[in-house]
């Protein structure tokens, strides 16, 4: 079994190193999300009103309760965004930022996927969701997720050129490392699967209180598998568990992961400025 290794400035007598993430996603006006709450799909080419509806809840309540739950349980916190959200909700960019959590870039809109852009329509929509990130909160994003989690062939050489710092579209390790690309260096942050409301609950139809059971089934067992060193994250959707049944989840979520001795609480953000050159 090859053991990684693990980066300097991992914390002494920590095993696993838990992000809680908090996804804020749009849609094209002529698009709603793939994965919705009604059973029975629409004939295609029709707009999904109301899927549209449903995920339009995320920026408008369901982000703002899970940024209080996060608040009040007193723990890190870091955020992915849709670039329209700055253009069509940037007082919800603000509020996050006011509250000290980064935020990422999570490509320009979800229905659109690196991996089907050519190059420069791939370029185009990462600069000019950067642009409207610096002019709402005077910052660059410095993490990227892609929706779906599924980069292009081009997606890493056009984030280290653009000055990014940490990608997390990477499932193939449990700990932080550093790729060289042809643009420059950039931080590889895994992002795991387990803990997260859109393939527990939404895809895969589970009732919400799976969830924090899985959570607390892995932190239970842990030290059956020799407790090795990884990241764990408990992500979010807004416009999925930010609605009260999901946060109470969320909640239940970080209250057992929040105190345990041998748990770094933490963010994307710290885990890739462990591998990223100073």
């Amino acid at each position: 079994m090859t053991i990684e290794k693990l980066p300097a400035g991992w914390p002494e007598g920590k095993r696993l190193a838990v992000s809680v993430n908090i996804m804020c996603e749009a849609w094209t006006d002529d698009a709603a999300p793939g994965i919705g709450p009604m059973g029975n799909p629409l004939r295609a080419g029709v707009l999904d009103t109301q899927a549209r509806s449903w995920a339009e809840y995320g920026m408008t309540v369901g982000a703002y309760r899970l940024l209080d739950i996060v608040g009040e349980a007193g723990v890190p916190c870091g955020t992915y965004a849709s670039g329209i959200i700055a253009e069509k909700w940037p007082e919800l960019l603000k509020r996050i930022d006011n509250d000290g959590h980064f935020i990422g870039a999570h490509a320009w809109m979800q229905n659109i996927l690196p991996a089907y852009q050519e190059l420069e329509q791939e370029k185009n929509d990462l600069k000019r969701g950067m642009n409207l990130f610096q002019n709402v909160i005077g910052k660059l994003p410095e993490g990227f997720a892609s929706p779906r989690g599924t980069p292009s062939i081009n997606t890493c050489e056009l984030l280290a050129e653009s000055g990014f710092k940490w990608h997390i579209d990477h499932f193939n390790t449990d700990l932080p490392y550093l790729m060289n690309t042809s643009k420059g260096p950039l931080a590889i942050v895994p992002f795991t699967m387990e803990i997260n409301d859109l393939p527990l609950y939404m895809r895969f139809g589970n009732p919400p209180e799976v969830y924090t059971a899985t959570l607390k089934r892995i932190v239970d067992n842990y030290t059956s598998i020799g407790s090795p060193p990884a990241v764990l994250d408990i992500t979010a959707h807004a416009h999925v568990f930010g609605r009260p049944f999901g946060a109470i989840e969320i909640k239940a979520a970080i209250d057992i992961v929040k105190d345990l001795d041998w748990v770094w609480m933490t963010t994307h953000q710290e885990l890739a400025g462990l591998v990223y050159p100073s």
